[in-house]
């Protein structure tokens, strides 16, 4: 009887990472990290698109990082063309750990501006980290105008992006400042409080800008009752 060919690495690795276990699932992530192998980078990209798990995506990003750049950022930035948000979204967040160049360059306004909202927020805060000092001030521009979308939880994340680029974003909330949506206006000057007060949460910022915008604004002139 002929026996059977051993399963290769990768293929252990694919099916250790589909077991029902999350816990066993982590396991598998970290084993990959901490032994890694060039083999294992496409197992680990294509099961970040899909894995449930926050905690085992995490470990799969750690465990991307264990390997070579030459290797693994080619693939995730492959990835960042899938049509599955969480694939676009999870390659983004690995390439800002990974810290490589390569990583800001595809970083496109499609990408700072993606109708899903973790997509975005994944590429603002890759986008802050990635991006060259002389950079900052165009990523900056492509920042403000995301202002006033979403919820608060995902103002607040665009708030910290853009504060994160300090002197830059001045002239780029500047352009805003007046902007006739009122929302962008308001999400404008609560940014721009944060970066005074960085110690200030969101919803504080969001209160003061709102009652700067309130008392900066001039008083409508009465009908003319003639």
């Amino acid at each position: 009887m002929t026996d059977r060919p051993e399963a290769s690495p990768e293929s252990r690795l694919a099916a250790a990472l589909q077991v029902f276990s999350s816990s066993e699932r982590l396991q598998a992530a970290l084993t990959a990290g901490t032994y890694p192998r060039p083999e294992y980078v496409d197992v680990l990209v294509g099961r970040c698109a899909i894995e449930t798990d926050f905690l085992v995506r995490d470990m799969m990003t750690w465990s991307l990082t264990r390997h070579p750049s030459s290797v693994t950022v080619p693939r995730l930035l492959r990835e960042l063309k899938s049509p599955i948000a969480q694939a676009r979204s999870q390659a983004l967040h690995t390439l800002s750990k990974i810290g490589d160049p390569r990583g800001w360059s595809a970083i496109t306004p499609a990408l700072l501006s993606d109708a899903n909202d973790e997509v975005a927020r994944s590429a603002w805060r890759a986008g802050v980290i990635l991006v060259p000092h002389e950079s900052e001030a165009q990523l900056a521009s492509e920042l403000v105008k995301q202002l006033g979308r979403g919820r608060r939880d995902l103002q607040s994340s665009l708030t910290r992006a853009i504060s994160a680029l300090g002197a830059e974003a001045d002239a780029a909330l500047e352009s805003v400042a007046n902007h006739e949506n009122p929302g962008v206006r308001l999400h404008a000057a609560a940014t721009r409080y944060t970066i005074d007060n960085p110690d200030e949460g969101f919803e504080s910022a969001l209160f003061e800008a709102e009652r700067i915008l309130t008392f900066s604004t001039p008083p409508s002139a009465p009908p003319d009752e003639r």
